[in-house]
């Protein structure tokens, strides 16, 4: 199974505010003002964060009166973690090749 790397999910999990935050809802969800209690960032900021998440669909926004709660989305999030591992197989054979080259090398040094 081949998946394509989204430049824009790992640019917005790129950020440790953002995977802090991935963090705090992942235990139960929360508003800006809730996240903003637990992180060294304004609750303006936070919702800034909150609207990049959202963009890229690792969060859903669901809204009561003037209250905006946000959740995790689950199967956003495991496309992004099958993401990670497809791109961590990848480096991991890439760095076997290398090592291959390089024993090939000394080998062919020692001889």
């Amino acid at each position: 199974m081949s998946t394509t790397v989204d430049d824009e999910l790992w640019t917005a999990v790129g950020d440790p505010t953002r995977r802090r935050m991935l963090d705090l809802l992942l235990v139960g969800g929360g508003t800006a003002t809730t996240l903003s209690e637990h992180l060294p960032i304004t609750r303006q900021a936070v919702a800034k964060h909150l609207g990049v998440l959202h963009r890229v669909g690792l969060v859903q926004v669901t809204t009561a009166g003037r209250e905006r709660r946000y959740e995790v989305d689950e199967a956003q999030l495991a496309r992004a973690v099958a993401q990670l591992s497809s791109v961590g197989a990848a480096w991991d054979a890439r760095l076997r090749r290398i090592k291959g080259i390089a024993e090939a090398i000394e080998r062919d040094r020692r001889d």
